[in-house]
């Protein structure tokens, strides 16, 4: 039985690995299990089970309505204390359905507002904190001296911080292709006890 804690988070778990049978997926269920074990209030999106256009048609010249899944995804997105995301690196970047997710949900009017006449803006998402998981086949001092770690640049400053989410920790879950079945339900255990801990 767990007791609710006064200072309960709400966590929205969001998983960007299009594939049920993933590693990114047991992750995800391991954060669950674990936030859900301190109390907390938790939700997970798995983006692979939205219907919803990917593409943002028209740019930001001409708004397009949102899906009632997308409707929905930002209810929770905007009801969430701390954003945890998990998604694999594919070529330097995150997948094509979660960058699809990201550029149809984070709008002008929804998570930040340009200006008048400015080149600043207002961020909209503030007073929530995140942790990104990533899965590398590489090892992560390598993706970032090599890279500059191009996922991570993009989804923690170009979008969460924009946005005024912060702080924002990183956990990289690797190398993947070459591990066993032990390396993996250590990392599983790994990514559990964040879950605990709600970091």
């Amino acid at each position: 039985m767990c007791l609710i804690k006064k200072d309960m988070k709400n966590i929205l778990i969001i998983n960007g690995h299009p594939n049920k049978d993933s590693l990114n997926h047991a992750l995800a269920e391991a954060y669950f299990k674990g936030a859900e074990t301190s109390g907390s209030k938790v939700s997970i999106i798995n983006i692979s089970e939205l219907a919803f256009n990917i593409n943002l048609e028209y740019g930001y010249r001409q708004r397009v309505e949102l899906e009632p899944d997308l409707i929905r995804s930002l209810a929770l997105i905007k009801q969430a204390d701390h954003l945890v995301w998990i998604h694999p690196v594919w070529w330097g970047g995150m997948p094509a359905i979660m960058k699809g997710f990201i550029d149809r949900l984070f709008l002008p009017g929804i998570a930040f507002k340009y200006k008048e006449n400015s080149l600043w803006w207002d961020k909209l998402l503030t007073g929530k904190t995140a942790r990104i998981i990533t899965t590398l086949d590489q090892p992560s001092w390598y993706y970032r001296l090599a890279y500059g770690r191009p996922s991570i640049n993009q989804l923690k400053k170009s979008v969460l911080k924009f946005c005024g989410i912060k702080p924002v920790k990183v956990t990289y879950v690797g190398i993947v292709k070459t591990a066993n079945e032990e390396t993996r339900k250590q990392w599983i255990n790994k990514v559990y006890q964040l879950g605990v801990k709600n970091f």
